[in-house]
């Protein structure tokens, strides 16, 4: 993508002889390099590089036209602004999106350096080894049929007629493992591991290796179980694919649009246990892909969403912010409309439980490692869901594999149903969060 000043200088020159006054851009590019494996060979080999532009015009009238380029030079910059100046006056009358007040404001935190790419030819060495170390680990797994090791370098900017221009770089690499064994007799079982860092050398293989085979030999004995209610243990990845199932409990575009949970009027009541608190926090330390500005230009920060279990705040586009008589969050995703979406959730305890719980001493405790089928068990304006899930049944310490079970509830009372919220984070795709003991939830067994 062309350098950040050349473009501001094309889309002015351009802006001022189509006779635009007001204008943004926001731009981003991602090259990256992905493969896969299968039984000792490679399977997929994969190169991109992907970028787009969108360009934001308004008019005299103050309503506001967008389109979407990949071509950056002065000639593709004009035509992008000449066609989203004619489709202004197609836009909407009402709640026309504006520039964020916070787009000029310094940034908190910036990343401009982007790593060297490592050789695709060690991707797959790197992968390879991991699939016939995890097959050699028992004879019980005969495949890693899900499996991933990829790398990507980012670049983003933002830019408005204001004079606000931004700009970053990121470069991750991360691995997905998942095994599956097959026993006579016995039903096929599976689990999996991730893992993220900023360059292939700093990448935890091994310790993705050794989550994913030591989940799997867990589930190789595995028992049905009695329906009935249980005291249930999330581990931070299902615990976090729940919260973000009901994301629009936070999200101020769903509740201007009635697609909520919640109302404006519920900031300050008491959502969910006093043990819990979840903040967004784009920039936490652990989160590797952390953004520093939004799609908006404006800048991301730590955002209160849950304090001791009272609900705190919501997540803005500078549009909800001011309907809402708030501030943008640095939440916003530019494009036709302007979209809210959560960045990184760092999940953890207000307070110590009064019980003292450890899975090393509970006693009939189901442990949900990885919830399953969200898109069509959840049902996110109602509050429920249904959900079947992989997980253990634990007995002092003794973890058996439950065989096919389902957990059934309403996201607001298992929200204040929280007896602990563990002390220990993980990283997860999603965010930072511990194991989450929730006092009862109802259990489907097959």
């Amino acid at each position: 993508m062309a350098n950040i000043d050349s473009i501001a200088n094309h889309a002015r020159e351009s802006a001022d002889k189509l006779g635009i006054k007001k204008f943004d851009v926001y731009g981003s590019t991602v090259d990256q390099t992905s493969v896969q494996v299968d039984q000792g060979e490679p399977k997929q080999v994969k190169a991109s590089s992907l970028s787009g532009v969108i360009v934001r015009v308004w008019n005299e009238d103050n309503t506001m036209g967008v389109t979407t380029t990949t071509d950056v030079d002065p000639r593709g910059l004009e035509l992008a602004l000449k066609t989203a100046y004619e489709a202004s006056f197609f836009g909407v009358k009402e709640n026309v999106p504006d520039f964020s007040p916070e787009a000029t404001l310094p940034l908190e935190q910036t990343h401009h350096e982007k790593v060297k790419q490592a050789p695709v030819s060690e991707l797959i060495d790197s992968l390879l080894s991991a699939e016939k170390e995890i097959l050699a680990a028992h004879l019980a797994i005969k495949g890693v049929p899900y499996n991933g090791l990829g790398q990507s370098n980012r670049d983003k900017f933002y830019l408005n007629s204001d004079g606000a221009m931004r700009t970053e770089s990121h470069s991750f690499s991360q691995i997905s493992l998942y095994s599956k064994t097959e026993e006579e007799g016995k039903k096929p079982r599976g689990a999996g591991a991730f893992r993220i860092s900023r360059s292939l050398d700093e990448l935890d293989i091994n310790g993705c290796i050794k989550e994913t085979v030591d989940k799997t030999i867990s589930h190789l004995n595995y028992q049905k179980i009695q329906s009935g209610k249980y005291q249930v243990v999330f581990s931070p990845e299902a615990f976090l694919s729940l919260l973000g199932a009901f994301s629009n409990l936070f999200n101020a575009q769903n509740i201007l649009d009635k697609q909520s949970l919640s109302t404006p009027d519920d900031i300050g009541k008491q959502i969910a246990s006093p043990l819990l608190s979840v903040y967004d926090d784009a920039l936490h330390p652990a989160n590797l892909g952390a953004e520093a500005f939004d799609g908006e230009g404006t800048p991301t920060r730590q955002v209160s969403l849950i304090e001791n279990g009272i609900l705190t705040g919501f997540l803005h586009s500078a549009g909800t912010a001011k309907r809402l008589n708030s501030k943008p969050t640095g939440n916003a995703n530019i494009g036709a409309k302007v979209s809210v979406s959560p960045n990184f959730y760092h999940v953890f305890a207000s307070a110590p439980g009064e019980q003292e719980l450890s899975l090393e001493t509970a006693k009939n405790v189901i442990f949900i490692d990885d919830l399953q089928a969200l898109h069509a068990g959840v049902k996110s304006l109602q509050g429920s869901f249904s959900l079947p899930f992989d997980g253990w049944l634990v007995n002092d310490g003794v973890k058996t594999s439950i065989e096919s079970a389902t957990v059934a509830g309403d996201f607001l009372e298992l929200l204040k149903s929280i007896i602990l919220v563990e002390k220990e984070a993980k990283l997860t795709p999603g965010g930072v969060c511990p194991h989450i003991w929730v006092n009862e939830l109802s259990i489907t067994g097959e």
